[in-house]
């Protein structure tokens, strides 16, 4: 199967503390995997060293068989932790900077997906709350057809309605030959969504492989596997 990212011994330490130790991955095409492990296990590090956002302290690393780089901020689509928009935005501006920024970007999808929420164009992002700035940032993301989408704990602290919209609206808008890396801690929430699911644990690589070989070997649900693995 065609890869989409590829890492070799991928390594990041922050002066005397290793974020990610000694990773290799082989991630294929068309398959939605969660990058799983509990707060500080280096999820994090591994999603920002593929935007580009970290530079590796050692190994390789490339998606789409491109080294980091302009090459691939064309075909790589990433939803942060955290709200990066400007409060002071309209919805029209922020559609009109993606335009501009990305040029895989669908915004007809987009608006097609603010309309269904009954957001208008004219909205400012300041007066929206918590939950619906959330929305508004994964339909970004979600508009652009990309080839990897690097989604940082997008179910995080939102509600179950919230997390049912953002699921729904993963599953239904990313490209068929596109793969998605969900990083999350919350595996009972998504597991029914993976193909793959990605285990780290102090920056160490756990287990990488499908879902169903995961519950044929082990004997257990994902979820069950990851309350062990990590006694929560």
């Amino acid at each position: 199967m065609d890869s989409i990212l590829q890492c070799q011994n991928l390594t990041k330490h922050y002066g005397s503390t290793c974020g990610l130790n000694d990773l290799t991955l082989d991630i294929p095409r068309g398959r939605i995997i969660g990058l799983l492990g509990p707060n500080g296990s280096g999820k994090t590090t591994f999603i920002k060293l593929c935007t580009g956002l970290l530079v590796p302290t050692s190994g390789t690393l490339t998606i789409g068989g491109h080294p980091i780089g302009t090459e691939t901020k064309k075909i790589v689509s990433y939803l942060p932790e955290h709200t990066y928009i400007n409060n002071w935005m309209h919805v029209k501006e922020i559609l009109e900077f993606f335009s501009d920024f990305y040029k895989d970007f669908n915004i007809d999808k987009a608006r097609d997906m603010l309309q269904n929420l009954q957001i208008g164009l004219d909205d400012k992002l300041k007066n929206m709350s918590k939950g619906t700035k959330e929305k508004v940032q994964l339909i970004l993301v979600m508009s652009r057809e990309a080839d990897l989408y690097l989604l940082d704990e997008p179910i995080g602290g939102v509600d179950p309605a919230a997390r049912d919209y953002i699921i729904k609206t993963i599953l239904t808008n990313y490209q068929e030959k596109a793969s998605i890396i969900l990083s999350t801690h919350l595996i009972s929430e998504i597991e029914s969504i993976l193909d793959e699911a990605i285990l780290i644990k102090q920056g160490n690589l756990i287990l990488h492989d499908s879902v169903d070989e995961i519950r044929e070997k082990k004997g257990v649900s994902l979820d069950a596997l990851f309350r062990e693995e990590f006694k929560c």
